[in-house]
Formats: C-alpha cells, structure tokens, sequence
C-alpha cells in the first residue's frame, strides 16, 4: 500500500509517493496526525544519500499493534519520537519510543515533544534536585529552552533565561524569574547552566557556575569555537560539564515521553508552537526555523487534527 512521505533528497525534502512501511515485531504502525521539525535536522539533507525518510517527533493513533504485544492498542492516540520516517502519513515506530496521549492534550502539543522535550528534560536532571536552585538556560525562545524554562520554574528553581532580541516570547510568562539579553546583565552564580549558543557565551558563563555546578552542554548554535581548557575550572575544580546529545543519554524514550505529556494533562507543561501548518509547506516552514524566525517548535499537520 503506498502512501505520500517526504523523502530526502540532497536540495531537501520532497513530498512523494512511498510504500507504507513494514513493521517489526516490536514495532506499531502509527497513522501520522502531526510532526515537528527540529532545527538538526535541517542540515541532515546535504550529508545524506537521496531516498531517506526524514523525522523523528510525531503524534498520531495507532492502526496496527505491535505482533510481539507490546505497546498501546490500535485506535490508542500516541506521541513518538522515531529515528526517521516521521514526516509521512504511516510510520513505523518501536513501542519503547511511544507513549500515550492523555485525554484533553491536543496532538499539535503532543507532537513536538520528542527531540527538545526529552533533551530538555534529561539535561535538567543533570543538576539533581532543582527546588531552590538557581539555574541558567540560554538560547531560551527555542525549542529546547522555551521546554526547559518551564520545566525548572515546575520544579522551583530560580530561572535565568537569555535569548537574543530576534524571536519575541514571553518568557516571564513561562516561568523565567529574569530574563536577559546579555550574561552581562546576569547577577550570582548558577547551580545549573544549560547551554547552547557557544562561542563566548559558553566561555562567560563558565564563569558564572557555582563552584560544584554543573554546566550541560546542548548545541553550539552561534557556530563558534568556545576557547577552553583545564585552567578554565581553576579554582573551581568540583565544576561538572556534561556533553549532552539526547540520543545518547540512556534513558527510556517512551517513559520520559509519558512523563512530559502528563506535565501538559496537568496544565504544568505548555508547549511553545511558533508555527502551526500543513504539512505541504514543509520547505517555508524549514526557512524559518534556519532564519530563526520562530520561537519554540513548528508542527506540521499531516490530516488536518490539531
């Protein structure tokens, strides 16, 4: 049975025809209602060989259950975070990497939680206990961040949220106790930084840790080289710098999937939607994430449900 999929290809995504997928064993078949590009994955075309199925973040429903009878039941509405093949009406998805969508969140809040949801959320684990904790989160009107600020202001942290002047987001209203423009205007040390710009940035804010703080680092989204070295901690020598990449770091997929949805059920967790469209104008959408126009996630529309 054929269905449409964007396909990759090395100028970038077209929409096509494409043969449904076959599961696995452990695999569900899941009917796609929405997607979320992530910005990663917008530089995936050019070092891939034409004919991949790109995207990771979905929700849908399930129409075909796992045969090892695993996972949730046809007709079960899920959310997913897959390796690839997401941007298609049919994908097929390990039942370890879905979790169910609870009754009252929409599939658009669903959909964009897999990538900077999970990052967000396993990143500020690696600060322990945040309840009281002063914690810095720059690049902050993004994805990953608008998630995290939120995330740490549920959980009582004090947060320090710096994003550039180009998206416009409120993030006082997400939780942030300050927001900044420049780490100059930052005040005291950090028990916890999540960072993702590089550069200088990393370099500052390096010197803004607590002397057994922990600094995570995300992405390096100002494409500079942060100069660093072993003196960079002296005196602060119980300092901790943890490189993160989501796909590493070991947790269950679906479980932390489950745990942020019910976040969202409980009205403690909304997802910040920048933009919201079908999903045939994938490409316009790509150039505004690349040209930083959106702050928090786009999601894609596949049959219309929101």
């Amino acid at each position: 049975m054929a269905m449409r999929a964007y396909v990759g290809t090395p100028a970038g995504p077209e929409l096509r025809k494409a043969p449904t997928p076959q599961q696995a064993a452990n695999e569900a078949l899941v009917r796609v209602g929405a997607f979320s590009v992530n910005r990663g994955e917008l530089n995936l075309f050019a070092k891939r060989a034409e004919g991949w199925l790109p995207g990771q973040d979905l929700a849908g429903i399930v129409v075909a259950e796992a045969a090892d009878g695993s996972g949730p039941r046809a007709g079960t509405r899920v959310a997913a975070m897959a390796d690839f093949g997401g941007w298609a009406e049919f994908t097929a998805v390990p039942t370890d990497r879905i979790a169910v969508v609870p009754e009252g969140v929409a599939t658009k809040h669903a959909a964009p939680l897999g990538v900077a949801g999970l990052t967000a959320l396993r990143a500020l684990r690696r600060g322990g206990p945040l309840a009281g904790r002063r914690v810095l989160i720059t690049g902050a009107s993004g994805g990953v961040g608008s998630f995290a600020v939120q995330l740490a202001a549920a959980e009582g942290a004090e947060v320090t949220a710096l994003s550039g002047t180009r998206r416009s987001l409120d993030l006082a209203a997400l939780g942030a106790t300050h927001v900044i423009s420049s780490l100059a205007d930052s005040e005291g040390e950090f028990d916890l930084i999540l960072e993702s710009v590089g550069g200088e940035v990393l370099v500052t804010a390096l010197k803004l840790l607590s002397p057994r703080g922990h600094i995570v680092l995300l992405g390096t989204s100002s494409g500079r080289t942060a100069a660093l070295s072993i003196s960079s901690f002296v005196p602060h020598v119980r300092q901790t710098l943890h490189p993160f990449w989501v796909f590493g770091s070991g947790e269950a997929v679906g479980e932390d999937l489950a745990i942020l949805l019910g976040l969202i059920a409980d009205g403690k967790l909304d997802p910040v939607i920048g933009r919201t469209d079908t999903w045939e104008r994938l490409p316009e959408v790509m150039t505004d994430l690349r040209e930083r126009r959106l702050a928090g996630k786009a999601v894609l529309l596949v049959d219309g449900t929101v």
